[in-house]
């Protein structure tokens, strides 16, 4: 069987792969489940334009009517950002939703698969799945982290949110060989916010050095990812201790409630979005910008150093 029938791309990322133009992929899940509609369609616009102004072609994969999609047009977009039917698609659920030719939105774990699948090196997003709080019981784990051990593609993120054991996030990315690098910082950040209290491996000063780490890592055989760990910018940082105090009224409430497993991520985060109002939206956006920048900056030096 071969994969690449139901693999389709733009007009402008198949130019691109083909004149060696640089690509950064984008999840779509921003679309589908992270954001509102409106703000999510503005928002995956400016990043869409931010890449292309750093010499980049942006590559926003999903899956549409079985079919995998890179790099989507406007009425894709369209699609994505208002219907409400479209699933929630990680590594596990690409075959179903292929074989059943739905609609996947696809997460970070997901869409690495798929860049891969589509010989893209980078990919930008928001934040990392991590290791959920009471996973010592629960043993729920983003599958993002599994992805990151095995698939050649190197993340530009703001770190992991702070509804998940950061610290625990770090320990396994660490017992599976995944570098963690913080650019131009030295502390992890926790999407929010440019600190969590966590140390990142190594801190880079630029995009040349972090291509040539990758470039190495991938030479040596070291299978997996590389996360880039890039803080959202200080003047659209949350207050932390709005989130502080969202986490702690929410885990009593919780509690109270009976949450088990996957269900506290999104109790959690509704108790921050409550505390801090809208402002969760315009720092999604302002850390998915610089992501984006960052995301578009590695692709040009990744592509000079690997095929050039």
């Amino acid at each position: 069987m071969r994969i690449d029938r139901y693999l389709e791309y733009s007009k402008e990322v198949r130019n691109a792969l083909l004149d060696g133009t640089p690509v950064v992929a984008l999840e779509s899940t921003i679309l589908s489940h992270n954001l509102p509609y409106p703000q999510n369609m503005e928002i995956v616009e400016q990043v869409g334009e931010i890449i292309r102004s750093g010499g980049a072609v942006p590559a926003t994969i999903a899956i549409i009517n079985g079919r995998i999609k890179v790099g989507l047009g406007p009425d894709d977009l369209k699609f994505l950002g208002e219907a409400d039917s479209v699933k929630k698609a990680s590594r596990r659920d690409i075959p179903m939703i292929l074989a059943r030719e739905e609609h996947g939105a696809t997460t970070v774990a997901a869409t690495m698969v798929l860049a891969d699948l589509a010989k893209i090196k980078v990919f930008v997003t928001g934040a990392i799945g991590g290791v959920h709080r009471g996973a010592e019981s629960t043993f729920d784990v983003s599958a993002d982290l599994e992805e990151l051990s095995r698939t050649n593609v190197a993340v530009v993120c703001s770190g992991v949110k702070p509804t998940q054991d950061i610290g625990r996030t770090l320990e396994v990315l660490e017992s599976k060989g995944v570098p963690v690098l913080g650019y131009k910082t030295r502390e992890f950040p926790a999407f929010y916010t440019p600190k969590s209290g966590c140390s990142v491996n190594t801190a880079v000063e630029d995009e040349k050095e972090l291509a040539l780490a990758i470039k190495f890592k991938w030479a040596l055989g070291l299978k997996g990812g590389v996360v880039t760990a890039n803080p959202v910018p200080m003047a659209h940082a949350l207050e932390q201790a709005l989130i502080d105090q969202g986490i702690a009224e929410g885990l009593i409430e919780g509690h109270k409630l009976q949450i088990q497993g996957k269900g506290w991520t999104d109790h959690l985060h509704s108790h921050i979005k409550n505390k801090v109002g809208e402002d969760w939206i315009i720092t999604n956006g302002a850390l998915l910008c610089s992501n984006a920048k960052l995301g578009a900056a590695l692709a040009k030096e990744l592509n000079d150093i690997l095929y050039r």
